[in-house]
């Protein structure tokens, strides 16, 4: 389900979405939207169903469970590192 790529680059994880029904764009909003905003399951179902995707709150646990580490982990690896200047925490080539 994960890889990791080491060499040079930050560490990324590739997340596998094709055992799935819904598509990616969907899984990957409802996944932000519940992490984002805190909403319970059942206001994000019906968040869903205005938006035209009718989903199970229980799919949306299981979403939540199995996909917010993976992107959580994605998210780190892709964080550039900081450096301490004159003071100050600054972004590495931001200057």
């Amino acid at each position: 389900m994960r890889a990791f790529v080491l060499k040079g680059e930050p560490l990324t994880v590739k997340i596998d979405f094709t055992a799935n029904h819904y598509p990616k764009s969907v899984i990957l909003f409802a996944v932000f939207f519940y992490v984002r905003y805190g909403v319970s399951y059942r206001d994000l179902e019906e968040i869903m169903a205005e938006r035209g995707v009718e989903i199970d709150h229980a799919t949306l646990n299981r979403w939540v469970v199995r996909f917010s580490p993976l992107i959580a982990a994605n998210a780190q690896g892709r964080k550039r590192k900081t450096v301490l200047a004159n003071g100050r925490n600054l972004y590495q080539g931001s200057w």
